[in-house]
């Protein structure tokens, strides 16, 4: 069980004791990412997560950060994603003290050196080649540009290398500025809690005062752009981008509309996923690699915003085999909209769904994380105790519902990276 309470200087604090575990996870999270970026300013919310272990006014270097956790044993990283950005340390519950004071340090403290700046450009220059010359992670920027075209969900997390290289200390001063409130961030702690030497720690966060005065929330007003997933029907060349290389194996992503993050058929939506493509024992699993031998790796998910989502199946799979591959897909998402799955198959993905929430939510930093997203994105915060009571509410109805508003073929848009043109791909499909 959590429990949430207010600092004094707005920031909320949420506690989850975990037992059985030496560890403690601190998470400072605040609701910025990307799509709340100007087209200047994109990659901006990454670049700022990337200056905030560059130094401090007491640490002057990124050296006197990473030593100090180094040297404890201690997990420590952040993460920007398209709406939210993340900064966590995962320490010995007895070294605790050292979490609180880096942590708050970093993100209150920080000097966002000219200098640094400028070197930084070149590391994440050479992230986002990284990025892009994988097939497994540049399927993802492809998907997204087809998907989401102008909208900033569309644009990739760290920007491009030609905003990066332009973006100055002063922007990115501004953005930390605007968006840094402590009245904008959720401090999670969740471990081996100590509630005596807890309130101790959390002064660290509590007497400090953020640079920003911006009201709780304000930016969603200005830079936050609704993405409706748009029901007119268009034509298969317009719902296919290819990514043309020299590869071995095609990736694909099959996107279809999905739903907002507190929609209430969202439960609906899990277990379908899950019977499609959630395992090896799953449809799509079973009649595309099992057999079939058309893939290595076949699965289906989904994925959430305030305002939209997506549900979409991804593989990996022999380029000369494209057509019949996804000719097998097809069939199998036209079969369970139109055949209801059965009692079986839906208590066995409920209670998949439930084991693996339950393995995920061993690890204190995938509970902080866990209930971080949940503060910022549903009305109320929700265990995942919580969850399952409304996963084994599901119907077999329910999902046929939910399979058959979304999983419509002309609404399906197609990303792919291979050896093919886009003309090529448009000819190999059914």
């Amino acid at each position: 069980m959590f429990h949430k309470s207010k600092l004094k200087n707005g920031i909320t604090l949420l506690t989850v004791p975990v037992k059985g575990t030496r560890a403690l996870t601190v998470l400072a999270m605040f609701p910025i990412g990307s799509r709340y970026e100007t087209p200047k300013l994109s990659g901006a919310a990454h670049f700022v997560e990337h200056m905030l272990f560059k130094g401090t006014e007491r640490r002057p270097t990124s050296q006197d950060i990473t030593r100090a956790v180094d040297a404890v044993g201690a997990d420590y990283n952040a993460f920007t994603y398209k709406d939210y950005t993340g900064y966590y340390i995962k320490i010995d519950a007895s070294k605790q003290q050292l979490a609180f004071d880096l942590l708050s340090d970093m993100i209150f403290n920080s000097v966002f050196d000219k200098d640094e700046v400028e070197k930084e450009k070149g590391s994440i220059v050479e992230e986002l080649r990284m990025y892009k010359d994988n097939p497994t992670m540049a399927i993802d920027i492809v998907s997204d540009k087809l998907v989401y075209d102008s909208n900033p969900l569309g644009w990739d997390v760290g920007g491009t290398e030609e905003t990066v290289r332009n973006l100055t200390r002063d922007d990115l001063w501004d953005f930390y500025r605007k968006h840094y409130s402590s009245k904008n961030m959720v401090l999670v702690v969740a471990g081996n809690i100590n509630h005596r030497e807890l309130k101790k720690m959390t002064r660290y966060f509590a007497d400090r005062e953020s640079k920003s005065d911006v009201l709780q929330m304000s930016f969603y007003k200005t830079n936050y752009k609704t993405f409706v997933w748009s029901k007119e029907i268009v034509p298969m060349s317009h719902r296919v981008a290819a990514d043309e290389r020299e590869v071995d194996q095609a990736q694909i992503l099959l996107n279809f509309p999905g739903l907002k993050n507190n929609h209430p058929a969202r439960y609906a939506l899990s277990v379908l996923t899950t019977i499609l493509g959630g395992g090896m024992s799953s449809r799509l699993f079973t009649e595309v690699r099992e057999k079939r031998g058309l893939a290595y790796m076949i699965r289906s998910g989904s994925s959430y915003f305030r305002d939209t989502g997506l549900c979409y199946v991804q593989a990996g799979l022999d380029p000369k085999r494209l057509g019949e591959a996804v000719k097998v897909i097809k069939d199998e998402l036209h079969k369970i909209t139109t055949e209801e799955v059965s009692a079986q198959e839906l208590r066995d993905a409920v209670s998949s769904i439930n084991g693996r929430l339950a393995l995920h939510m061993e690890d204190s930093s995938s509970q902080a994380e866990w209930y971080a997203k949940q503060f910022f994105f549903n009305p109320r915060v929700r265990t995942p105790e919580q969850i399952m009571a409304n996963l084994k509410k599901v119907s077999v109805e329910q999902v046929q519902k939910i399979a058959r508003e979304l999983l419509v073929w002309d609404q399906m848009r197609l990303a792919i990276v291979s050896p093919y043109s886009k003309e090529k791909v448009l000819s190999l499909l059914p």
